[in-house]
């Protein structure tokens, strides 16, 4: 495929979390010596996707050698796919998925680098989202840009927010201007604007991916994640994210609504690496999967979602062997819109 060719000029665009799903993928966890706990990691990934395939279907990419301990800890509803990965971080790793008005389904794969060179070996994740799309038999389009899922939140209606800290690190495109990030961006996600923002600087695990700092819930929507004590380490990149959104148009024109939620209480990390986001959380066909910490603030971020989506099922799942591993529900999961239609 020529890495130039534009998605939208067959009609592809990225759409909305919140759209229909076909299914949902995630990837097993595989990486040794990274956990605190493999085996409750792993069983953190079996609650995760054994709760979604109540809503829609889950595919679970698992390497050969570890398809008999998924298959147990799985539910029987779970389909097993055997794909060699190096680790287990599905929206980063996956394809971004693109349909069009004719009801073709796509995908446009960036290149991978495991977060600016932080884990080896990644050939195999890099390898990923074509392996997908290749499965699914549809149309790939490519790019040289380093980049990954969590470091876009898009509305389906052509604005991408991201952030600067991420993908304009010198650990992902040294050589890329900002414009020509953005350009890369619009290319391939089939979109019309980017929105960018601070991010986080001081996260260390994914320089401050988009999807631990603000999101998209619908078109014209955004949700982003502030302290509620000033005393949080997260308090002031918070308000920092929050005042570079105000007043920040779409692609249509809108003034973007803004709306908050807490964050988790980083005063109880136990590594600079553990993730306590709650805008990390998954919408699936008809309820949203909210991560669990174990805290007081757990309970207010329940409430903040069913404010949101009144007509789905709110769904907190206990995460914290997932997070000890920098991410969330959004970080292992990634959507296959309904084509077709």
């Amino acid at each position: 495929m020529n890495k130039q060719t534009n998605p939208a000029d067959f009609g592809f665009h990225m759409p909305g979390e919140w759209e229909t799903h076909t299914r949902t993928w995630m990837a097993w966890p595989c990486r040794q010596n990274m956990w605190r706990d493999e085996t409750r990691t792993r069983q953190n990934y079996a609650d995760v996707a054994n709760a979604i395939v109540q809503f829609e279907p889950v595919r679970m990419i698992v390497p050969a050698e570890l398809i008999t301990e998924a298959r147990q800890m799985l539910s029987a509803s779970v389909e097993l796919i055997e794909i060699k990965i190096d680790d287990s971080w599905a929206r980063d790793t996956g394809p971004n998925f693109l349909i069009n008005d004719k009801g073709d389904l796509a995908g446009s794969c960036w290149d991978f680098n495991a977060w600016g060179g932080n884990y080896q070996p990644y050939d195999q994740d890099a390898l990923m989202g074509e392996r997908i799309l290749e499965l699914e038999g549809c149309q790939v389009f490519k790019s040289d840009l380093i980049a990954e899922g969590g470091g876009v939140s898009v509305d389906g209606e052509g604005t991408v927010i991201t952030t600067n800290s991420c993908f304009l690190h010198k650990n992902r495109n040294p050589e890329w201007t900002k414009e020509d990030v953005e350009q890369e961006l619009l290319r391939t996600l089939g979109a019309e604007k980017v929105i960018w923002i601070p991010g986080d600087e001081a996260e260390i695990e994914t320089n401050g991916h988009v999807d631990g700092v603000a999101a998209f819930v619908k078109p014209g929507v955004v949700l982003l994640e502030a302290g509620l004590d000033k005393n949080d380490a997260y308090f002031e990149t918070g308000e920092i994210n929050l005042e570079a959104l105000r007043g920040q148009t779409d692609a249509r024109g809108r003034e973007l609504q803004l709306k908050t939620i807490c964050t988790g209480d980083y005063k109880k990390i136990e590594s600079e690496r553990d993730c306590r986001s709650y805008i990390n959380s998954y919408i699936a066909n008809k309820a949203v999967f909210v991560p669990g910490y174990n805290d007081e603030r757990d309970e207010a971020a329940i409430e903040t979602y069913q404010d949101l989506y009144p007509e789905r099922e709110i769904v907190q799942i206990p995460i914290l062997e997932i997070a000890e591993g920098g991410g969330g529900i959004h970080c292992i999961t990634q959507q296959q819109p309904l084509a077709g239609n």
